[in-house]
């Protein structure tokens, strides 16, 4: 899963990216709040880890920020050096949803990391290149997908979205973000390209609440693909 990390001193940055990649994750590091924000206009992170305290801009602005346009994913830690009750709980009452308090302690550290992830996606299950998600099964290493054991004809780029949208399930989804991960590119303002693509897996994959998932478009914005339960 994909991990970024706002943090302005090198030497933690390189503690906490070691940390975490030797754990499994794959970590992005940002120095200032302003790069975090360029980010996330092209690429989509499973969980922020954020200092409260940057040179251009308060972890509490940022994460006000995420909050108020990404909704409740992607989870986020905030690491402070500031453990005063009221800074905690403004903290968390702005959106984040656990801190830890710096120096970072490896073992909590990473145990906090993989409890928010199964707070996060409990209806995602995923073992490296395998995800299931409802009566689906991801092989990204096969390149297959399979809804209730048949597996699906995909075209490359078809499977291209679909896998992109597995690992960011429960997320809202910019148009500009789907198609930089998926054609490397964003499409010219005006292309149906992207909507055409995802009209195929409806129908391809059947995407619909009985079989576990949700995917709905947001006017002016992006999608939202989620998980449902099976019985909506």
């Amino acid at each position: 899963m994909r991990i970024a990390s706002v943090e302005d001193d090198a030497s933690q940055a390189e503690q906490i990216r070691q940390l975490l990649e030797e754990a499994g994750f794959t970590c992005t590091s940002f120095a200032t709040g302003s790069a975090f924000l360029r980010a996330l206009r092209d690429q989509a992170f499973d969980l922020v880890i954020m200092d409260w305290q940057l040179p251009d801009v308060s972890g509490y602005e940022l994460v006000s920020w995420v909050r108020q346009h990404s909704g409740h994913l992607p989870p986020i830690l905030f690491l402070t050096s500031r453990i005063d009750e009221s800074d905690i709980v403004a903290g968390l009452a702005v959106g984040a949803d656990d801190y830890l308090a710096k120096p970072v302690r490896p073992g909590e550290f990473i145990a906090r990391v993989r409890a928010l992830l199964r707070r996060a996606y409990p209806e995602t299950v995923r073992d490296d290149d395998l995800i299931r998600q409802g009566d689906y099964m991801v092989d990204a290493r096969r390149r297959v997908i399979a809804l209730a054991g048949q597996i699906a004809d995909l075209s490359p780029r078809e499977f291209d979205l679909a896998l992109f949208l597995f690992r960011n399930i429960g997320r809202l989804l910019s148009r500009d973000v789907i198609e930089q991960a998926v054609w490397g590119r964003a499409m010219e303002a005006g292309s149906r390209t992207l909507d055409t693509h995802m009209s195929r897996l409806r129908i391809k994959l059947a995407l619909r609440p009985d079989h576990g998932v949700r995917l709905t478009s947001v006017y002016s914005h992006g999608y939202r693909f989620e998980a449902t339960a099976s019985n909506e």
